[in-house]
């Protein structure tokens, strides 16, 4: 598993280096793939039961050639390593009790 702090921390660092805006709230999205559609379902159905708001999966085509299932899972919250930390704990947690990958998150330059 990745470091995921440290990635979030060097987000968080650029964005606002960058100038973004820390007093507004910002969409978080976090992001999941699986090869296995059914296993994909199943976690954004238990994400969903957690109370996050859950987009409908996509089949993503892969760099290297063929395709990957995929869904995010949109949050809002402030542009703070410890919010957005306490639903990547969570939510890489869930993807290892399911069985998909959490592959990390990212959000917009707000100005």
């Amino acid at each position: 598993m990745e470091n995921w702090r440290e990635i979030s921390e060097d987000i968080v660092e650029s964005l606002l280096e960058d100038g973004s805006n820390p007093e507004l709230l910002y969409e978080v999205e976090h992001h999941f793939v699986c090869e296995d559609f059914d296993k994909l379902e199943q976690a954004a159905l238990a994400a969903f039961k957690l109370g996050y708001d859950v987009e409908e999966p996509a089949e993503l085509e892969l760099e290297e050639g063929g395709t990957i299932w995929g869904f995010d899972i949109v949050v809002e919250c402030e542009l703070d390593v410890e919010a957005i930390m306490e639903d990547v704990d969570k939510l890489a947690a869930l993807a290892t009790q399911t069985g998909v990958e959490y592959d990390g998150w990212g959000t917009y330059f707000q100005e």
